[in-house]
């Protein structure tokens, strides 16, 4: 069984961002600047062993390894920015593959959205677009080969595995799947291991966009339990002040309801590797409306959790694809992160170590 976790890169100042927010700008803006929306919300997340951290510095990416080699982590899955040419966030990448440090697994997402000021992969305000063509796919897989080539990247079956967030905004990403296979091949690599990011359109069967399995997302944004504090009648309720608004501009669930709503979705016909998340809200993101905010996580429902999810895969797959993914390491402005803060240390990354180290379920 591997433990895969999602990788954030954005933690370094980098020009775009300074033009585009201001001088210095990193994620630990938002994470700084955070305030509870209501009665219990757990905000602003403080990170604790690795503090506000800046990923040019090798120690801080070599003690990220370490804490998540010691809790069962198999390695980082990095999330790849490339438009039409161009790399973002791409130093501390780079830095780990040409230092060869630190000496940990990992696999490349490449997150293939629009870059907007929301942070929402849409078609308004954007910053940076994406724009596909075959010239474009063949140029971006060999910017990747060095990367494939690398004896710490995370292989299933032998092939290099290599995910896309959004398969669906790809406008053939069958003829785009063919030309990155044929060129790694080419280039002595062999055929990949692709899969799909199942983000916001799921049960999409991977074969039919080239793909050979796919990733869940956690949150799963159409199995996300109900809204807290949504009907008939707070609409009127909260016009005339009795009750807060905080819940009509932000989307408030339970965490719980989450899990169950999860869990609950009917098994596919394809290889689907599963995922969990330690918990999600992006109000540092969204102060103002529209965050998605999930409470009341703790390590020991999140530990419940992947051990369902360890379990299933183990009944589920075989060899190479017994693969779990977590969501995430670091998203600090998305406050889903394994690396330890203030308020719960390292009750979490030692959730993870005891799920992983669960016993075989036998029976169901």
């Amino acid at each position: 069984m591997r433990a895969v976790a999602f990788y954030l890169p954005q933690f370094h100042p980098i020009p775009e961002n300074d033009a585009w927010w201001g001088k210095g700008f990193t994620e630990w803006r938002n994470v700084a600047q955070a305030k509870p929306l209501f009665a219990g919300h757990y905000q602003p997340h403080i990170p604790a062993d690795l503090g506000f951290y800046d990923l040019r510095l090798s120690e801080t990416r070599e003690a990220q390894a370490a804490l998540a080699r010691e809790y069962g982590i198999h390695g980082f899955c990095y999330y790849h920015y490339w438009f039409n040419g161009r790399r973002i966030l791409e130093r501390p990448f780079h830095e780990v593959l040409s230092s060869r440090k630190p000496d940990f697994p990992f696999c490349l997402c490449w997150a293939n959205e629009n870059w907007t000021r929301a942070w929402d992969g849409g078609s308004e305000n954007i910053l940076l677009a994406q724009h596909h063509s075959p010239e474009g796919d063949l140029e971006h897989i060999r910017e990747l080969i060095p990367a494939l080539r690398d004896d710490r990247y995370i292989r299933v079956n032998g092939k290099p595995l290599l995910l896309v967030y959004r398969t669906e905004i790809i406008p053939d990403p069958v003829r785009m799947t063919e030309i990155w296979r044929e060129e790694a091949i080419r280039a002595g690599i062999g055929d990949l291991y692709l899969a799909r990011v199942e983000s916001f359109s799921a049960d999409i069967a991977p074969k039919s966009h080239g793909f050979d399995a796919a990733v869940e997302f956690a949150p799963d944004w159409r199995n996300k339990g109900a809204p807290l504090f949504r009907g008939r009648h707070f609409d009127v309720l909260t016009k005339f002040g009795l009750f807060p608004d905080v819940y009509a501009h932000h989307h408030v669930f339970k965490y719980d309801s989450m899990i169950q709503a999860m869990l609950q979705k009917p098994e596919v016909d394809y290889i689907r590797l599963r995922c969990v998340t330690p918990g999600w809200d992006n109000s540092p993101r969204r102060s103002q409306g529209g965050a998605a905010i999930f409470t009341d996580s703790t390590p020991e429902r999140y530990q419940t959790w992947l051990c369902q999810v360890v379990n299933r895969t183990r009944k589920m797959h075989a060899g190479d694809e017994r693969i779990v993914f977590i969501n995430a390491w670091n998203e600090w402005a998305e406050s889903n992160h394994l690396e330890p803060d203030l308020k719960w240390g390292h009750a979490y990354l030692k959730a993870t170590l005891q799920a992983l180290k669960s016993p075989v379920e036998t029976g169901k």
